[in-house]
């Protein structure tokens, strides 16, 4: 394509408890990433009255939104997408304080009724989780969205006052909390949630979103030593949430401060959150929930990025994740193409000794398109920056095991022998062989492309019971692809498919050395 023009992108969102800004360099359409985030604890909704905003939580905001307005400034920031959710949309006082900000500082803060605020953070989460139905919970600091997805689209949703520091500003006084408070902070979620009455009669999974959600998912990675630095395709079982539960209800503040994983800012007003998601977990009949990273602000961002499409959600989200991946780090589109169909070639012709499906080439697919993105860290060691940045970024659509096993192939694509390492974890029975066999195939079809040109067209591969031979199909013969490959990809193909490997070529070496001498 031709050069497109960047942008900036700023997000604003004033919650209830937190306000962000997140920053987004984003081609329209093409690609995307996070290059910036602030956050502040602003506690908006913090001594609310029936007057509206309290004096004192109006002077965080508007210092807060300064300091937002003067990074944006400058930092050269295109365009300024500023909002507000439910503290300033409950307050009498709100209009006042939308016109307050505008004047003084310059932002023109949208307030985003209830059921744009849950469709916000639907088109955030569906850009991320590939689902086509379910629901999804994104717990604020005022409010709680719950919304229905179907057909990949927000079909109905609803805004309820169950935020973590609504809920907790109204029934907790003591710390750690009375039984009393217990039940009625529960009985209040049961009461609020009486009345969506279309909640639980759809199917499909629970996807969760939010500040309170992630970082009850974070306790839970840190529980578990979580191998990967990112929430992308986490899941949260109702177990492990049972006992945080437990925990939160029976420590002090000084003590939840010191849980792993939990920010110290929201140790006071957290277990409401899990209280919630506990109660919709029970109502839906589910056991887990899938963790989105995306949540609202991430919405409002996709709404520019797919404008282009009638429903700002893109189709396919596991194989624009990898795109996206490879384009944020400038991949060599040709070379990187050509490795992923000589691996698809290698591997289709192979189904009946390895077995797998569609399910497995994706994941080839992936590590074909990523394998090298290291190198925009450092040629040397490259694998290993490859990795590293998939483990660190995650990829949106995946399940945690799927980022893992696309990750250990960019690091074995080279050299080594393929071994899970720490994310042994999420893997499953058969993942070792699985790994093994793609490795051997992608390192095989990374070293029949080792002069970036497409010398190799294609391969044809046949076999007997102790022999795998693999003939090139080539115009000249390939002696660099032969050379390498023989050498640093074929003891691996040997070793994964039990068969010794012959590797030969259409055209022949004797033109090729004839050529050499003249």
């Amino acid at each position: 394509m031709g050069i497109v023009q960047s942008q900036r992108m700023a997000i604003i969102d004033l919650g209830s408890n937190t306000a962000r800004l997140v920053v987004m360099n984003a081609i329209p359409g093409f690609s995307y990433h996070q290059q910036d985030e602030i956050r502040e604890v602003v506690r908006l909704r913090q001594g609310m009255s029936k007057k509206g905003l309290s004096r004192e939580a109006i002077g965080r905001a508007l210092a807060t939104l300064r300091l937002f307005k003067r990074f944006c400034d400058s930092t050269q920031v295109d365009i300024i997408l500023p909002t507000a959710t439910s503290a300033v949309r409950e307050a009498a006082n709100g209009p006042a304080f939308i016109e307050q900000v505008r004047r003084e500082v310059g932002l023109d803060l949208r307030i985003l009724s209830g059921e744009q605020e849950a469709s916000y953070g639907v088109l955030g989460a569906l850009n991320e989780v590939a689902f086509t139905q379910g629901f999804v919970v994104d717990i604020g600091g005022g409010s709680a969205q719950i919304s229905e997805v179907r057909d990949r689209r927000f079909f109905a949703g609803v805004s309820l006052t169950l935020g973590t520091l609504a809920l907790t500003e109204g029934f907790i006084r003591n710390d750690p909390i009375k039984p009393a408070e217990f039940e009625a902070v529960q009985a209040e979620i049961g009461r609020q949630l009486d009345s969506v009455t279309w909640l639980g009669k759809g199917s499909g999974p629970l996807i969760g979103l939010g500040g309170a959600i992630r970082n009850l998912a974070k306790i839970e990675a840190a529980r578990q030593a979580y191998p990967l630095n990112t929430l992308h395709g986490f899941t949260l079982r109702r177990a492990s949430l049972e006992q945080t539960i437990e925990l939160l209800r029976r420590l002090p503040l000084t003590e939840r401060q010191a849980i792993p994983g939990l920010r110290t800012d929201r140790a006071d007003i957290i277990l409401p959150g899990a209280l919630v998601i506990r109660a919709i977990m029970e109502r839906l009949k589910v056991n887990e929930l899938t963790v989105s990273a995306n949540g609202l602000r991430e919405g409002v961002f996709f709404e520019h990025f797919w404008q282009h499409f009638a429903y700002p959600v893109i189709p396919d989200v596991r194989r624009f994740s990898v795109l996206n991946m490879a384009r944020t780090y400038s991949y060599q589109k040709a070379h990187a193409n050509h490795v992923r169909y000589l691996a698809r070639r290698i591997f289709e012709q192979l189904i009946p000794l390895h077995g797998y499906g569609m399910a497995e080439r994706e994941l080839l697919d992936a590590a074909s398109l990523l394998h090298d993105i290291g190198t925009i860290i450092s040629y040397q060691d490259h694998h290993k920056h490859s990795q590293t940045l998939i483990v660190n970024a995650g990829l949106p659509g995946f399940t945690s095991r799927e980022t893992a096993l696309i990750a250990l192939l960019t690091r074995f694509h080279r050299k080594g022998k393929p071994e899970p390492l720490e994310f042994a974890p999420l893997l499953k029975d058969g993942d070792n062989i699985l790994l093994t066999r793609l490795s051997a195939i992608l390192r095989l079809a990374e070293y029949l492309e080792r002069g970036r040109n497409a010398t190799v067209d294609d391969v044809s591969v046949t076999w007997g019971d102790d022999y795998l031979r693999l003939t090139l199909i080539a115009d000249e013969y390939p002696a660099v692809e032969v050379w390498d490959a023989q050498r640093s990809a074929l003891p691996l193909v040997e070793m994964a498919f039990g068969r010794r490997a012959l590797l030969d070529s259409v055209a022949a070496p004797s033109a090729w050395r004839d050529s050499v001498a003249a």
